[in-house]
């Protein structure tokens, strides 16, 4: 039976003429911002278990007003042109609305990972990194591919490996992709990136009294009860962030076999084991199951977090979503017929476009690292923990020779003279871009009437970012 709901690409376009209308661009150029440059389909043999299995793959080119352009290859056999089009389209505001330097691309293969084992995966990913690379699809200065559904640090060390290979007299070749394991180049953080970007999208949303108003929302994230759906890295790093550091309580997992409940909270790293060893949330001790998994996307909660794929709110359930405030980790979870949905009842929706934006943040200071060879702090932390030293030496000096005979804690001083490795690094970097970037989407959202909700906003940052692009390129 059809889906009740428009496919993704249609909701992108609507969400995107949305905030455009809002807009006074110059004739044409609202056309040029929307429509995806151009996709690539390549079809390509892997000789495996005795025959040729033929496979089919997608890149899409969205905008090049930046370069290179960034976006995840997904492994899937739900993989299709339309798909890898709108996720280009979201991966070009995205970039442009969190303000790191690149265009936007998506790719995908048309394979079900689970039914290779690790040698065949290998074949074919590194068969599929040649057939990009021979039509520049992945390069450190035009097109940089990253982890998405189904992919991960392996896959990527595969593909930067293969790159090299193909290039070996290119410095930069590490650049070639994002989101590789470190001992490949890549960087710390990068794993937990998108869902500590998350965490720190409904810190900062519960750092505005006047946007928790809007979403009839009080307190702090404590006590906060959130329904993740889909226990992934990005479901599984979010869940397990806001229970344990920010005592929210994730009242309900939802995965492909049904859901999990405990009012009182689930133990997510426990109930991660479980699906790791079992394949489900079935069985789990720490809570009740329920197969009909989706429909715990309508139970009562503060903050619904779907995780997992696309569109999975749409037109015929959203009128029975009891949340205060929806935050989309996953790419599209809200077609736009829900989101209007949603808005007229009040729900308050945090976009995909900024709420996932960690993956691609941590992605750029991976690039930057592998383009600069150096790791990040690599140069100044111990200078800083020599400034810190010198200052508590001179402290305890005065107090001695003062008389007052005071000491600095342990604790205090142990924090203040350890200097920032690369791991403090990038979660600074990430909580400042999540931090700077709600501010300029808030700023829209509450100064004009005509935007009322923070997706029309972040599509107006993003857009007019894009459109001062092109015309300082004479576009």
């Amino acid at each position: 039976m059809a889906a009740p709901h428009a496919s993704f690409r249609d909701s992108v376009d609507r969400m995107f003429t949305q905030a455009a209308r809002f807009m006074d661009l110059p004739g044409g150029l609202e056309e040029k911002i929307r429509v995806c440059n151009s996709t690539y389909t390549v079809r390509f043999g892997v000789r495996l278990r005795g025959q040729i299995q033929t496979f089919t793959g997608y890149r899409s080119v969205h905008s090049e007003h930046m370069e290179p352009v960034k976006g995840g290859i997904r492994y899937s056999l739900d993989v299709n042109q339309d798909e890898v089009e709108a996720l280009a389209a979201l991966m070009t505001y995205k970039c442009a609305l969190v303000e790191v330097p690149f265009g936007g691309s998506k790719g995908g293969l048309c394979i079900d990972p689970r039914q290779w084992d690790e040698d065949e995966l290998e074949r074919i990913t590194r068969r599929f990194t040649y057939e990009l690379s021979r039509r520049s699809l992945i390069s450190p200065s035009q097109n940089v591919p990253a982890p998405d559904m189904g992919t991960g640090e392996r896959e990527m060390a595969w593909m930067a490996d293969a790159y090299k290979r193909l290039h070996p007299d290119d410095i930069n070749a590490k650049a070639c992709v994002t989101g590789k394991p470190l001992a490949a180049g890549g960087i710390q953080g990068r794993v937990e990136a998108t869902g500590r970007g998350v965490q720190y999208a409904l810190r900062e949303f519960f750092r505005h009294p006047d946007a928790m108003q809007r979403a009839g929302l009080t307190g702090t994230l404590a006590g906060k009860r959130i329904i993740v759906q889909g226990l992934g890295n990005v479901g599984y790093h979010a869940a397990v962030f806001l229970s344990t550091q920010d005592d929210a309580l994730i009242t309900t997992v939802i995965e492909r076999d049904g859901a999990i409940t405990n009012p009182a909270g689930l133990n997510i790293d426990a109930l991660r084991g479980h699906i790791q060893s079992t394949g489900g949330v079935r069985g789990f001790a720490g809570g009740e199951f329920r197969e009909n998994g989706m429909a715990a996307l309508e139970d009562e909660c503060d903050i619904l977090l779907p995780a997992a794929v696309e569109s999975v709110i749409h037109a015929e359930n959203a009128p029975r979503i009891r949340c205060k405030l929806i935050i989309e980790a996953a790419n599209g979870p809200v077609t736009a017929d829900a989101d209007q949905i949603l808005r007229d009842r009040g729900v308050v929706i945090i976009p995909d476009m900024y709420a996932n934006a960690g993956g691609v943040t941590v992605s750029y200071f991976e690039w930057v690292k592998n383009l600069s060879q150096i790791s990040l702090g690599r140069l100044e932390r111990r200078h800083e923990e020599a400034r810190a030293r010198l200052i508590v030496d001179e402290l305890e000096r005065l107090s001695a020779d003062t008389g007052l005979n005071w000491t600095l804690s342990k604790g205090f001083k142990d924090a203040y003279m350890t200097g920032a490795n690369e791991l403090d690094l990038v979660r600074s970097g990430l909580d400042d871009t999540m931090r700077v970037t709600f501010g300029k989407m808030k700023d829209v959202w509450m100064s004009n009437p005509n935007v009322t909700d923070l997706r029309t906003a972040s599509y107006m940052v993003a857009i007019r970012r894009i459109a001062n692009v092109y015309r300082s390129l004479g576009l």
